[in-house]
């Protein structure tokens, strides 16, 4: 019974130090934090009321000590504090950072895995019915598979120029499997080829131009892919003169990855705008703050 007593007095001595440690070192971090006028304010309502009670001697010592703490250890605590916050905000933003290179892989990995299998189909054909035709679409493929990979995997220096090859290679494929039902036409100044410019979106245009208006045209049609400056403000636009778009659709996953892309990347300052243009047809443009690449 005795022994049970001591057990739960230690107990309770323990939990005491703990607690009052933990107390202590709240107050000295204040201490190292507060401003000298806060604290001069705080010693003077600390003497009114303890000169009320008519117990001075509490607001001595309280005045004594944290004046005592302040100067000899206040600023050495303060840097400590400081140097904590820094670190644990470097490490916020290091997540950041990296939750957003995880959401960016994730948003890039999102390529239409069905072009590949086709174009691997019509190889297989044009095989057996023309074969000089099937070479010319393999080295496209091979050309097309060279430029992709290696911007899927990067975390940066995609230029506009680097996207332009990338879709000629994706767009040589298509001409292949539609023949005379799809015409190209480029429109991109030499010198934004530096701009830099996300990876994979002007293909995820021209494949949803191609898919959503050409495609379902009988006669095909025109895809036409252009770029501008104006203001500071790059614009890269994909026209086509297919069969349009339904005002009220929602977005696909093709149009929707662009648009989480460009809010991850550029926040409010980047957007991806549809119309359809008088003449028929589809227009998607997607407009971002233009560098060139050394200032990028």
């Amino acid at each position: 019974m005795r022994a049970s007593q001591i057990n739960r007095a230690l107990d309770f001595l323990r939990d005491a130090f703990d607690e009052a440690s933990r107390l202590w070192w709240r107050f000295f971090d204040w201490l190292a934090v507060v401003e000298w006028r806060q604290l001069l304010l705080t010693w003077f309502l600390a003497w009114v009321f303890f000169i009320i009670v008519n117990t001075p001697e509490p607001a001595f010592w309280y005045t004594f000590i944290s004046f005592g703490v302040k100067v000899l250890a206040g600023g050495k605590r303060k840097a400590e504090l400081a140097a904590r916050h820094a670190t644990v905000q470097a490490n916020v933003a290091t997540l950041e950072r990296r939750l957003m290179e995880a959401q960016m892989a994730a948003l890039q990995a999102q390529v239409e895995p069905h072009f590949l299998f086709n174009t691997l189909a019509l190889i297989g054909q044009l095989i057996e019915t023309d074969p000089k035709e099937a070479a010319r679409v393999h080295a496209h493929l091979i050309e097309y598979l060279r430029s992709t990979l290696p911007q899927m995997r990067s975390r940066g220096g995609a230029t506009l120029g680097r996207q332009v090859e990338l879709s000629r290679a994706y767009l040589a494929i298509m001409q292949a499997r539609m023949k005379e039902r799809l015409q190209v036409r480029f429109e991109v100044p030499d010198f934004l080829g530096s701009a830099p410019f996300p990876p994979m979106m002007l293909q995820t245009l021209i494949e949803n131009a191609i898919k959503h208006g050409l495609e379902p045209k009988i006669a095909g049609g025109t895809v036409a892919v252009r770029a501008f400056v104006v203001e500071a403000t790059l614009h890269v636009e994909v026209c086509d003169d297919g069969i349009g778009i339904d005002p009220h659709a929602d977005d696909g996953v093709g149009l929707a990855n662009i648009r989480e892309r460009l809010q991850l990347l550029y926040g409010a300052a980047a957007q991806l705008a549809v119309s359809m243009p008088a003449q028929g047809g589809a227009c998607a443009t997607i407009t971002l703050p233009y560098k060139m690449m050394e200032d990028a």
